[in-house]
């Protein structure tokens, strides 16, 4: 039995201020904001420079992101979204597979100096160079790799040697727990950005510099791509779940999946059946089948009145009557394939009810500000491709599109390539006050992941630690599931039975993602704050 309760973490209280994030450093960082009197913008902003230090293959500089942000003097949430576009120049038919997942011609125009210093500016209470500071000193003098660090490392061995700068900050020594990683490249680069803000970047010498160093190496971005450059402020998609408001990422991206799915099994007697039992989970795996089949056709037709339908009480209805309780129905899996396979499950007709590898971090302050960011470098190290002389890395985002003519998700130069975007920073209220921010990284799974802390909390009353500890599952194509090793072998032989090709992961695996959460309790105004034990999650509070 966990040491606390269901969870083998405490729960992290405090009614002053709280920040989570991939990395105890990181963390940290947030909470210096608001220890010197920041407020919750000031943290996320720190923790996202910091993480670029002691989490460099999940997301930095060099990558993009989306941020949810309830700002509590208006009590109304805005998204900001940072995914860039293609570079203008890049081109389907003039790029490999192999091209598409790495190297310089791998990255959309990065999104997320913009959108730090752009949430900063509206929202934020302090000056660039005092957020940016620890990550300045981070990258200075270095940050000890932990044993997860050490395991990135090494899966992104490959990935790093497709650039010699890349090897040289990452791989001079052999990584392993301990080592101290010292980056001075960057600590300038993030020097630069704190004197000249986001426009000594995007129209600046160091813009130009990145750019030139991608395009000497064959790469598409030019100093134009990122010259044009603007985050894009988005109205959050809101839904509603058992007594709730759901606030989530919107068109373009891909985020309504999520709700979609808890719609679903809104109508299903889920206590009943109990937590991750053989029925729970077959419910579960079946409701994010069909809404990743609607997925797959309806987000690249970017029609809000199509989210909206799919959305409704009605609609749900009809998907959850399609679930075969006794059978697992075959999926299409997780991206476009224009070879269906035999009795694919198909998409829902939501216009017949027209009436009805990435990171995730948060911090909540005593005036009641909320935010919410999760972002990426697309696989482990993205591209692996570092501009010379600057320490960033590169994303490798453009593999989310495709270069199949038939596909509505081809790459089109200058196109953001969201109708790919997974991720999903969101919010849920209650009577209209905030009671749960909660994300993950984890590709196409932060899909299935989020929904499932969710759950876990709204459904099966857990606290922030328990919901994102639980062991999860993750879908794939055709019947394929992965399935946490803490799944009892009767259950996963039950779901064997009905049909699921289950595959068992070991204990505590990062393939079902890596959760943050924060909970603010309506009675005492306390703040929770839950850190995913599957990465290097921390979360702190005062």
């Amino acid at each position: 039995m966990p040491p606390h309760r269901n969870a083998y973490r405490p729960v992290v209280m405090g009614h002053r201020g709280i920040v989570t994030s991939a990395h105890p450093l990181a963390s940290m960082a947030g909470m210096q904001m608001l220890l010197q009197g920041g407020n919750a913008i000031d943290a996320v902003v720190a923790a996202a420079g910091a993480l670029n230090v002691v989490e460099p293959y999940m997301s930095g500089f060099g990558g993009i992101g989306l941020m949810m942000i309830y700002d509590a003097r208006s009590r109304k949430r805005y998204l900001l979204d940072f995914v860039g576009p293609a570079p203008r120049a890049a081109n389907p038919d003039a790029m490999t597979a192999d091209e598409l997942l790495g190297g310089p011609r791998a990255c959309v125009v990065p999104g997320n100096p913009a959108g730090w210093l752009a949430a900063l500016e509206r929202f934020g209470s302090m000056p660039r160079g005092t957020v940016l500071a620890p990550a300045i000193q981070l990258a200075e003098t270095g940050a000890p790799l932990t044993w997860k660090n050490a395991e990135f490392y090494g899966l992104g061995r490959k990935t790093l040697e497709r650039s010699a700068a890349a090897k040289r900050i990452y791989l001079a020594a052999e990584p392993q727990t301990g080592a101290v990683v010292k980056q001075a490249d960057l600590a300038h680069t993030y020097r630069t950005l704190a004197e000249g803000g986001a426009e000594a970047f995007y129209r600046g010498p160091l813009g130009r510099q990145i750019a030139q160093s991608v395009q000497a190496a064959g790469g598409w971005l030019s100093a134009e791509d990122l010259a044009a450059y603007q985050p894009v402020w988005r109205e959050p998609l809101r839904a509603t779940f058992r007594g709730h408001e759901l606030f989530t990422v919107p068109l373009p991206h891909c985020s309504f999946q999520i709700p979609a799915t808890l719609k679903i099994l809104e109508g299903l007697d889920l206590e009943g059946m109990g937590h991750n039992s053989a029925a729970y989970l077959h419910a579960l795996i079946e409701a994010i089948k069909l809404a990743t089949a609607d997925r797959l056709k309806y987000a690249p037709m970017r029609d809000e009145r199509i989210i909206a339908s799919m959305l409704t009480d009605a609609y749900a209805a009809g998907q959850r009557a399609r679930i075969d309780p006794a059978r697992a129905a075959s999926s299409a899996g997780e991206r476009f394939d224009p070879t269906p396979l035999p009795n694919e499950l198909a998409a829902g007709n939501p216009a017949d009810y027209p009436h009805e590898h990435t990171t995730h971090f948060a911090a909540a302050d005593a005036s009641g500000n909320v935010v919410s960011v999760t972002q990426t470098l697309g696989n482990v190290f993205g591209s692996g491709f570092a501009a010379e002389g600057t320490g960033v890395l590169l994303n490798n985002l453009l593999f989310w599109a495709d270069l199949r003519p038939d596909s509505p998700y081809r790459l089109r130069g200058g196109e953001q390539p969201a109708a790919q975007m997974m991720m999903s920073p969101t919010h849920l209220t209650r009577d209209g006050e905030f009671v749960l921010s909660i994300g993950t990284p984890g590709s196409y799974g932060i899909l299935h992941t989020t929904a499932q802390m969710i759950l876990n909390h709204v459904v099966f009353g857990m606290n922030i630690q328990e919901a994102i500890e639980a062991p999860r599952v993750r879908l794939y194509r055709d019947r394929a599931v992965d399935i946490d090793a803490r799944v009892p072998d009767a259950v996963r032989a039950e779901l064997n039975a009905r049909g699921h090709a289950v595959t068992t992961l070991p204990d505590w695996s990062w393939v079902v993602g890596g959760g943050q959460g924060i909970v603010r309790d309506l009675q005492t105004g306390v703040l929770s704050g839950g850190a995913d034990p599957r990465r290097d999650g921390y979360a702190l509070a005062w």
